[in-house]
């Protein structure tokens, strides 16, 4: 017999308690966003090659190792996406959103893919939430990406475990002035570089500034910093930024090593990091990049800020801290049925305790009673009605308190009102989707004399 396939290494499946952080985590970034004023965007797994090349550049980690790259029948270059931005700003360009008011809020919450070495929290398919605002440059914007990104973490009750750290990278001459500075400071002392920093060195100097050498770190303390080559505008441009944050009650610490791993960052950059001081520390970061739109060959700059968190770190965090969470997929009801006459009784009341918020499963197929209480004990069902023979000639129930271990006999009428009366209402589901949704009657043309 063949082997039975298994999940394709480095991925991973949600289900059970997992999955339920994984909701909460998506609730919280969905509710801060929303009240942000900010709308949600979906964007294809699938890009071309030529897009992502473009935006990460081609010396980037990303685009020189970590691409999941695919060739259609048409022999046309694409990859799964690496990451959400690159796509949003495409999507921007390609739908005219300049045509609208600007600018343009969106937030995504998206798998992604990545070839990278396996880590704590980081999967080969990983999810990122983050948001984009398009079509307007002026810091207190990034002040206030940030400052969402914060009430984000707060709500996941993170408030007080994680540190904003901040940094700009000016505009790119200024930056190309301070990378010419920085390679030439390295490129004299290259024989204290290991083989991966030598590397940056030639292909991404800027990378240096992140490295792991502790050599490295220590020639960091004296070696150039970006603001010494930022002009008038941009340390005005900064000094708002902080200004803002201030403002905001954001408390930061300012970091000159800090580097995003992309080439069409400017200005602001900044990251939320854990404070363990582990390789791998950071929640999520973001910045501005303004010209991106130009890399990807519009032909005009495009302000935009924006941050991603990594969902599968968000989650992590939150269950360390001991965090539990309402379990609103649990088994309020369970009913167990005993004969034909007793599942015509349970199936209508069991549509009927759905309708009242409770949630509930019908035990079918014809087990034993005690199959079915072994069923009932494993899925944690709060209570279980049970109903045989004897139970439905005489229009009742045997209720059995699964917390308890107490049972009474109930009348069927009075048994959901009895039950819903013992579970704590922020455990029942009231959601109704047809409150979502509004029916708008047509507009029917005036006819005969009052017609325009």
């Amino acid at each position: 017999m063949a082997e039975f396939p298994q999940r394709v290494r480095w991925m991973q499946d949600f289900f059970g308690e997992y999955q339920r952080y994984f909701n909460f985590v998506k609730k919280v970034v969905r509710h801060e966003f929303r009240k942000s004023g900010f709308t949600r965007i979906s964007t294809p797994v699938v890009e071309t090659k030529e897009l992502i090349v473009r935006s990460a550049g081609i010396g980037s980690d990303v685009v020189s190792k970590e691409m999941y790259e695919l060739t259609d029948k048409k022999g046309r270059e694409l990859v799964l996406k690496p990451e959400s931005t690159p796509g949003v700003l495409r999507a921007y360009i390609e739908n005219n959103l300049q045509e609208e008011p600007q600018p343009v809020y969106w937030y995504y919450m998206e798998p992604h893919f990545r070839y990278d070495r396996p880590q704590k929290g980081r999967y080969r398919q990983f999810h990122q939430m983050g948001g984009e605002i398009i079509g307007e440059v002026d810091p207190i914007l990034d002040a206030n990406m940030i400052y969402v990104g914060c009430s984000i973490l707060d709500g996941l009750g993170l408030k007080g475990k994680y540190t904003v750290k901040l940094n700009t990278l000016g505009i790119p001459k200024e930056r190309e002035k301070y990378i010419l500075e920085l390679q030439s400071f390295f490129e004299a002392r290259r024989h204290l570089l290991d083989e991966v920093d030598q590397a940056r060195l030639s292909t991404n100097p800027l990378r240096l500034l992140d490295s792991k050498n502790e050599d490295v770190k220590e020639l960091l303390k004296v070696a150039p910093k970006m603001t010494d080559f930022l002009k008038k505008e941009s340390s005005e441009f900064y000094a708002k930024v902080k200004e803002y944050l201030d403002i905001l009650g954001v408390a930061y610490v300012e970091d000159h090593t800090l580097v995003r791993g992309l080439d069409y960052y400017s200005h602001t950059v900044w990251e939320w990091v854990d404070g363990s001081g582990r390789t791998q520390d950071s929640f999520g970061g973001g910045g501005r990049y303004d010209g991106l739109a130009k890399v990807l060959g519009h032909k005009e700059e495009i302000p935009a800020v924006g941050f991603a968190f990594g969902a599968e770190r968000l989650i992590e965090a939150v269950m360390d801290t001991g965090v539990t969470l309402r379990n609103k997929d649990g088994i309020h009801l369970c009913f167990i049925q005993l004969g034909d006459e007793a599942k015509k009784i349970m199936l209508p009341l069991s549509i009927e305790a759905r309708n009242r918020w409770l949630n509930s499963l019908l035990s079918l197929g014809t087990p034993s009673l005690k199959i079915q209480m072994k069923k009932a004990n494993r899925l944690k069902a709060r209570f279980v009605a049970i109903v045989g023979i004897m139970e439905a000639k005489k229009g009742v129930c045997q209720l059995k308190d699964m917390l308890h271990g107490t049972q009474v006999e109930v009348k069927i009428q009075d048994l959901l009102d009895r039950v819903i009366a013992e579970i704590d209402p922020n455990e029942l589901d009231f959601y109704v989707p047809a409150k979502d949704w509004v029916i708008v009657e047509p507009i029917v043309e005036a006819e005969g004399e009052f017609a325009n």
